[in-house]
């Protein structure tokens, strides 16, 4: 098998999804910073959802709740950890979660086949 040199690759860009968590204590104006900055990381083609401000199922640092942002992107495959490395370092960012949405495939709901009734104790008139 002939080997290929770093430099002859070809890029291939994948899409992602990040989830992560801003501070409650963070103020709006922080807050759309934050957001921006990330977005603008992930390239162009980013797409942003404001999920809110959520309580957490258990504390995390003693907070109880935070602000949910989730960004779907399509970039290359080092993008996602420089974001994560900023993300690291960022004052404000309480988790984070990248997926590589490649290859993830979901699965239609399965069609039952229709059931036949029995009937167990069929009434006067009426046979099974």
């Amino acid at each position: 098998m002939k080997q290929v040199k770093k430099s002859e690759r070809v890029a291939v860009k994948r899409q992602y999804e990040c989830l992560y968590i801003i501070e409650n204590t963070v103020n709006e104006e922080k807050r759309k910073e934050l957001i921006d900055k990330f977005s603008k990381m992930a390239g162009s083609d980013c797409k942003i959802e404001k999920w809110g401000m959520k309580k957490f199922a258990t504390p995390i640092n003693y907070k109880k709740d935070g602000f949910y942002v989730l960004m779907n992107f399509t970039s290359l495959p080092e993008v996602p950890k420089k974001i994560a490395d900023l993300m690291n370092i960022t004052e404000g960012i309480v988790r984070y979660m990248f997926v590589n949405k490649e290859g993830v495939k979901v699965n239609p709901k399965r069609k039952e086949a229709p059931r036949k009734e029995k009937i167990e104790n069929p009434t006067e008139g009426e046979t099974a």
